[in-house]
């Protein structure tokens, strides 16, 4: 029986062995932390529970094509709920909209805010539909094993979908064209922040975000979306994946051009015919391969992360009735916002703010009149110019101030229990690049192709997982590259 090892039980781990279980892999998942999901995490504490990463399900077909590949059936494990509103948006002037996944409803709101844009709105999701209908198969749900000639001719059926992804303007520009009030330009863009990009710089490509949430709706997972990663966890378990938890992977072995293994922070070696990595990617080349196993070291100096963020986990003694399930209170100037974090590389000192209850669908998150605010902020990765640990103090009564402002006041005395997360957290408890939550950013027009491809470029036998590889970040696109790292794998292994 072929064995293959996985460096970290993320989704995109956990997906990966859940296929090579099925494919009759001997597998072995090896995770550092202990408990599984990566950034898909839990914490609970006097009675709130909270989701630590992902709050949203979209394109729910992917977690549903994961279930039929395994034999199972989604619903009998997971409950997926639509939302409604979807998400509701708070802009400095006061007034406020309810996104919705029904377009009538939705062109109804934005008729109610901003009249004409109503007529843009439908415009906009025409543009971005045939983005999508491009870029999905060879962007999306195609692997990319590397930018060697071979693998580019092997691809080149996909080639004319170039110039149909709208990849030489910004999502700004293309925002801009659709909608003349600026709160809707400042809605539309904020979904680039949806795998941690500048919309002043990354490719309207990216419109197709907007489109899968509101073409497919957004939905939570009854009980939690760390629900999703307990479940991948037990089937795995269930099928035969052995899974370590607080078990660190310190090299990838290997034999010539072939990996053989893996040595754990313990000292012990586990031999594999296969290795797939859900690793930073960038993490892994960096630190888990040596020299002398990359064809180009150092190929991803200077690449640009993605943003990080700064999190707040906030026990509140009160109930917002003003408040949706997902909520978003945005900043004065969103061109300052991002030129704070992108150009600058500091704290936005007006920060848009993003706010889950998840307490409004699972009312046991929360005790009775409480609420559970799970409170995200893009943040710059870290650059050295500001230690977070002393700053974080600082920048959390800021942005308590600001959601002040915004119908949340005296949170300081309500507060029950908090946590903080920072950049600086996520790089210590995930290894990821420069504390970014979606490894590199997508701020040019070849990020798709520069993002680290599914199989190795160095080592024919290893393969990558996750956010920070192909395709991306987010719960659909992570299933993905389980999906296509697998796939890769058994052209390999047979």
């Amino acid at each position: 029986m072929k064995r293959v090892v996985i460096i970290g039980a993320g989704l995109g781990g956990l997906a990966s062995a859940l296929r090579c279980a099925h494919r009759g892999y001997a597998v072995t998942v090896l995770e550092m932390n202990d408990q599984v999901g990566g950034k898909m995490g839990i914490f609970t504490d006097r009675g709130y529970t909270f989701d630590t990463g992902p709050t949203l399900v979209t394109m729910p077909f992917v977690l549903l094509d994961l279930f039929d590949a395994i034999g199972r059936r989604l619903e009998d494990y997971l409950d997926l709920v639509p939302l409604e509103p979807n998400c509701r948006y708070f802009f400095p002037d006061g007034s406020r909209l309810d996104a919705s996944s029904d377009r009538t409803r939705m062109a109804d709101a934005i008729r109610a805010l901003a009249g004409a844009d109503a007529e843009g709105f439908e415009r906009f999701l025409a543009h971005a539909e045939s983005i999508y209908n491009a870029a999905a198969e060879p962007f999306l749900f195609s692997s990319f094993s590397s930018l060697r000639f071979r693998d580019i001719v092997r691809q080149a059926k996909h080639l004319p979908a170039l110039a149909r992804i709208d990849a030489f303007r910004t999502m700004n520009a293309v925002v801009s064209e659709f909608f003349g009030d600026g709160r809707l330009r400042q809605l539309f863009n904020r979904f680039a922040t949806y795998n941690g990009s500048s919309p002043f710089r990354a490719p309207a490509t990216l419109s197709i975000i907007p489109y899968v949430e509101f073409e497919m709706g957004g939905w939570y997972v009854r009980g939690g979306l760390y629900k999703i990663a307990e479940t991948l966890r037990q089937l795995a378990t269930e099928d035969g994946v052995q899974i370590r938890t607080s078990c660190e992977v310190t090299r990838i072995v290997h034999a010539g051009k072939r990996a053989t293994g893996v040595m754990t922070k313990d000292g012990n070696f586990i031999a594999a015919d296969a290795v797939i990595c859900n690793a930073d990617a960038i993490y892994a080349h960096e630190a888990l391969l040596d020299r002398t196993a990359l064809r180009k070291p150092g190929r991803f100096a200077g690449a640009e992360p993605s943003l990080a963020g700064f999190v707040m986990l906030l026990g509140v003694r009160k109930q917002f009735d003003h408040l949706a399930h997902h909520n978003i209170f945005f900043s004065k100037d969103y061109p300052a916002e991002f030129k704070a974090l992108v150009d600058d590389g500091i704290p936005a000192p007006d920060p848009t703010i993003y706010v889950s209850i998840s307490a409004k669908s699972d009312p046991d998150h929360a005790p009775e009149g409480c609420s559970n605010l799970f409170v995200l902020v893009n943040a710059p990765p870290l650059n050295g110019r500001f230690d977070w640990d002393s700053y974080k103090g600082k920048y959390r009564n800021l942005i308590l101030s600001a959601l002040g402002r915004f119908g949340l006041p005296d949170l300081e005395s309500r507060l029950a229990m908090e946590q903080i997360i920072t950049p600086a957290d996520f790089e210590r408890r995930f290894n990821a690049y420069r504390g970014s939550i979606y490894g590199t950013s997508s701020n040019n027009r070849m990020a798709a192709f520069l993002r680290p491809p599914n199989r190795s470029r160095d080592l024919a036998n290893l393969f990558f997982a996750g956010g920070s590889s192909h395709p991306g970040g987010g719960i659909p696109l992570v299933l993905l590259s389980g999906a296509h790292a697998t796939r890769l794998l058994g052209e390999v292994l047979g």
